[in-house]
């Protein structure tokens, strides 16, 4: 991956972040969840500035990115859509659904499209088994989602940023 430049106000931000929890080691997974929810995602650079200010190894902090399936250094786009794998939704079709995802939006598993509103990933188990196969697009769940169903569920967001962009205007 190409190194990124961080802005000194992202860095700042970073700072800032790791002197809320006194710049100490045994909070790095606090500062990883509220860097990433500021900025979206844990690039190198990142971890680099939070190794520094929490005074450990760049490799710690990459070790912890890496193992934990909620970290990502990769943006995730606009709306993050997730197709839950656990088994209830497996057996019941959600490989059927990630597919036509893929197909819909052109992008495969974690990856975002090329205007970066939509991207895709794979969960282990939303909680919600009885409502299988379950699709989550940012906070919103969807239940017993069909194949058939996800042209509407990307037009509802993909309509959405038109009447957006229309009340801006």
């Amino acid at each position: 991956m190409p190194k990124i430049k961080l802005a000194e106000n992202t860095i700042q931000l970073i700072k800032d972040i790791c002197a809320e929890f006194g710049n100490k080691e045994n909070e790095l997974i606090n500062v990883l969840h509220q860097v990433q929810h500021k900025l979206g995602y844990l690039p190198a650079e990142v971890q680099e500035v939070i190794a520094k200010e929490l005074k450990t190894s760049v490799a710690k902090v990459y070790g912890v990115v890496t193992f934990y399936s909620f970290f990502t250094m990769i943006p995730h786009g606009e709306f993050p859509i997730s197709i839950c794998m656990g088994t209830a939704c497996y057996v019941r079709g959600a490989e059927q659904v990630l597919a036509e995802f893929k197909r819909q939006l052109k992008v495969e598993v974690g990856e975002s499209t090329s205007d970066g509103k939509f991207s895709i990933n794979c969960l282990r188990c939303v909680g919600a088994c009885g409502l299988a196969p379950v699709v989550t697009v940012g906070e919103k769940v969807y239940g017993r989602v069909a194949p058939s169903q996800v042209k509407e569920i990307i037009a509802e967001y993909r309509e959405g940023c038109a009447t957006d962009d229309a009340k801006s205007a």
